[in-house]
């Protein structure tokens, strides 16, 4: 097991303070302009430059770095543990991934060092989740930091690396040093925020944004959150309603665009008449939203991805939309929620219309200069039913 670099420059709490005060006094996520005054004043730091089609309206792609290690079971670190102390206990293997990479195998669990590492101030603390590729692909991703209890957040005034844990779920896959499989946003408090553990708006705010901007392009449904209902109709999809991933297959290379026949991966779904499917327990589907949305410029999103009050199934792995998201010229919300979604337990039936997921709008510290689907990077802006960049659709 390599031993910990010294990744973090010798900053004082005071210094750190006192950039953190360049980051304006609201408390939000922080858009791409300020991810950059991260990037110069050394709270983001990595092992290799930083390309700039990482950087989204309000996330940061991460990076894998040039080692993956395999281990018998996921694991957190726990208090005051490092994710390289247990992985000395609990690695199997370990695998190189320069140069052609390497295939990680399905249904195993992998722990990799990525490139990127934070120095953050105490005002800021991040959240990740896996790139909407990623989850379409099935790859079960989540971000692990030292001394944490929990997955996919990184604590106020955090210093220290970023590991990412990986478990392919239908596909084997071959990574990359390099490769992006999932994102961080940043969020900035102040004092009066500390104890906030609910950062989403409430239905009267939704409901208000929506009166003045539609955020979705039918009826408005809310509770704790924007209800968004499944579409199984052929009418609104057309003859295709979904896909289900087949069980054996060749790997899928993260990193190659528009290089895989969709027939030699996913089985499509075709609509009935009676407009119903039945989720069979442990199998993979992509499926759509019946509302198309529009995301605001000033608030994000993110889908709940488990809801047992709608069903006993996971709706979504990669439930992060950025500012601009859906956004259409002519004003109406033009991009359909793509749900990745698993049955547990028990076959379960859904019925076009169903509610089959909530989203959750967090407010923005500012709203980013430049929104999704105005950068080249932006994969899935206006989408319907679709699958992952990987795979030729037309």
């Amino acid at each position: 097991m390599p031993t910990q670099p010294k990744l973090f420059p010798d900053s004082s709490s005071e210094n750190l303070l006192a950039a953190a005060g360049d980051l304006g006094p609201r408390f939000g996520l922080l858009p791409r302009e300020k991810i950059h005054f991260l990037l110069r004043r050394g709270m983001i730091l990595s092992l290799a430059p930083i390309d700039d089609a990482q950087i989204q309206p309000a996330s940061l792609d991460l990076r894998l770095g040039a080692r993956a290690y395999r281990v018998r079971a996921s694991f957190l670190p726990g208090k005051d543990k490092t994710v390289l102390d247990q992985l000395t206990v609990l690695k199997s293997d370990e695998i190189d991934l320069e140069g052609d990479g390497a295939i990680l195998e399905r249904g195993c669990v992998y722990v990799v060092p990525l490139l990127e590492h934070l120095s953050l101030p105490e005002s800021i603390s991040a959240v990740a989740n896996p790139k909407s590729s990623t989850g379409r692909l099935d790859i079960f991703t989540r971000l692990i930091t030292d001394s944490s209890e929990v997955f996919d957040h990184v604590a106020r005034g955090y210093t220290g690396q970023l590991y990412a844990e990986i478990s392919p779920r239908s596909f084997s896959v071959r990574v990359h040093k390099g490769s992006r499989l999932n994102q961080i946003r940043f969020r900035r408090w102040n004092s009066q925020q500390f104890n906030v553990t609910d950062f989403g708006l409430d239905d009267r705010e939704l409901r208000q944004r929506h009166e003045e901007k539609r955020l979705v392009d039918g009826e408005l449904h809310l509770r704790h959150g924007l209800i968004l209902r499944i579409a199984l109709d052929g009418e609104t999809l057309g003859p295709v309603i979904g896909y289900r991933a087949q069980k054996h297959t060749d790997p899928i290379d993260v990193d190659r665009v528009g290089a895989y026949e969709l027939k030699d991966f996913w089985e499509p779904i075709a609509a009935r008449n009676d407009r119903r499917l039945i989720l069979d327990p442990g199998e993979f589907y992509i499926l759509a939203s019946q509302e198309r949305m529009h995301i605001p410029p000033d608030l994000a999103a993110e889908m709940i991805p488990i809801d047992p009050s709608m069903g006993e199934f996971r709706v979504h792995y990669a439930g992060f939309f950025d500012p601009g998201f859906g956004f259409s010229p002519d004003g109406v919300p033009g991009a359909r929620g793509v749900l990745e979604v698993r049955s547990h337990e028990v076959p379960f039936i859904l019925e076009d219309g169903q509610v089959i997921g909530r989203l959750m709008f967090e407010k923005m510290a500012e709203a980013p200069q430049v929104l999704y689907g105005q950068a080249g990077s932006s994969n899935y802006q206006g989408q319907g039913l679709k699958l992952s960049k990987h795979f030729k659709m037309s």
